[in-house]
């Protein structure tokens, strides 16, 4: 009995966790580092919000500031009150009026578009992007998983009922649909992601539900019943963490794809309000001035920004079904 207790003990170490085969599959894919070294990036940029790009105006007056340089020391108040900002420092600031882009400079390092600084816009709406990207895809998952897995393990008329109304949002195109109900919301980050949690709920119950409807008829369901277990149990406690393999990996590839279609919301003058900090509506600032070279930098460099976006999230959600799939090495 005692020779087995360090083995034990052993098996569930940190070392072993970290020498799994799902963690070294992730550690051998040299593309699902690089999305996770954007990733980390882009969390970096986030977290360094205040710094790199400081607030001014009624965002210091939130915080508790009367300068700048109180939000970037982490000894004063306002440098920890900015790690949860309010509002009004998601403002893009406003340098001039005139609708015509103008190029970097000390003031606006990656210059203005529509008088707005690029370089603000850019580095406060990383923040924005996680924070969306984070309320849609963990409330989503949240519902579709729920009425996936209760639809996939009672089957019947449960899933007759379930799978009917999902299928209702699934008639409708989803770009279609979160236009008209962003429209008839109003334009806000809240209603954004409302509109995008109630038409996003509907493939992951889908996925979940074929899976738990794979996973229940396993001997090792049925071995479980047999002893007893009620159904919640079986469900929480057997089912469902076999069964959301692909969830996993699909919620990663979504936390990007969420802010690519909120860009294209806010490209087309639907998202965010006017001058929040937000990477679609800076590109939608710089429509009018696509096809002239002079001013590239308002579309190159928030562009930029929204593909590498993108790319970390893809590399990294791709690495992870690779990873957690059955053959996966």
């Amino acid at each position: 009995m005692t020779d087995t207790l360090p083995t034990d003990a052993a098996a569930s170490s940190p070392k072993s966790w970290w020498s799994s085969r799902t963690v070294q599959g992730l550690r051998r894919n040299r593309a699902a580092l690089a999305g996770a070294l954007l990733i980390f990036a882009f969390l970096l940029v986030a977290l360094s919000a205040p710094l790199l790009a400081p607030p001014r105006g009624q965002c210091l007056a939130d915080l508790g500031a009367t300068q700048a340089s109180s939000v970037a020391n982490p000894f004063a108040a306002p440098f920890w009150r900015s790690v949860f900002a309010p509002s009004s420092c998601f403002q893009t600031p406003r340098l001039d009026f005139s609708e015509k882009p103008t190029p970097p400079r000390a003031e606006a390092p990656l210059g203005t578009a529509s008088g707005y600084d690029l370089w603000y816009g850019l580095v406060w709406g990383t923040r924005t992007a996680f924070y969306l990207s984070l309320i849609v895809v963990t409330f989503s998952a949240a519902i579709g998983a729920t009425v996936g897995s209760v639809a996939g393990y009672f089957g019947g008329t449960v899933d007759n009922l379930f799978m009917r109304f999902t299928e209702i949002v699934f008639a409708f195109p989803g770009l279609v649909l979160n236009i008209v109900l962003v429209t008839l919301l109003g334009r806000s980050l809240e209603n954004i992601a409302l509109a995008f949690v109630l038409t996003g709920w509907a493939g992951y119950a889908r996925l979940v539900r074929g899976e738990v409807m794979r996973v229940r008829t396993l001997e090792f369901i049925e071995g479980a019943r047999a002893l007893g277990a009620r159904h919640p149990r079986v469900l929480l406690r057997h089912v469902l963490p076999n069964a959301l393999t692909a969830f996993v990996a699909i919620m990663m590839l979504d936390m990007g794809s969420v802010v690519l279609a909120v860009s294209g919301l806010s490209f087309l003058g639907l998202g965010t309000p006017d001058g929040y900090a937000d990477w679609g509506q800076i590109i939608g600032f710089g429509r009018a001035w696509v096809t002239t070279l002079e001013y590239w930098y308002v579309i190159v460099f928030p562009g930029v920004t929204v593909v590498l976006w993108g790319l970390g999230w893809t590399l990294f959600g791709e690495g992870v079904r690779t990873a957690f799939a059955p053959r996966g090495r």
